[in-house]
């Protein structure tokens, strides 16, 4: 019975830690890869603080890719909004039955 409530509590938890940039980037996780991550043992940063990166160069390559990075973070969080919605209503239909 209480499966709607876990899932949509997990899914938004998730999104909500990825609208959390701002206290990513203060706490110090000030981190710059400059390569691209090859493996799984590959250093790497989290996208919020390549952003970061990005925004801070001067040129517009940057500028263009942090726009991409951004675009990337808003549709992720959108889609496991809508992901947590759909999942809590569809479980609340089907245990109600």
């Amino acid at each position: 019975m209480s499966l709607p409530g876990i899932l949509t509590g997990i899914i938004l938890s998730v999104a909500r830690a990825i609208g959390e940039t701002a206290p990513l980037i203060m706490i110090g996780a000030l981190t710059y890869v400059a390569f691209v991550p090859d493996s799984l043992q590959s250093p790497f940063t989290a996208l919020p603080i390549q952003i970061f990166n990005w925004v801070s160069r001067p040129q517009a390559g940057f500028h263009t890719d942090a726009a991409a990075g951004i675009v990337v973070l808003l549709a992720l969080m959108l889609l496991l909004n809508g992901a947590a919605i759909w999942l809590r209503v569809r479980l609340q239909r089907r245990m109600n039955w």
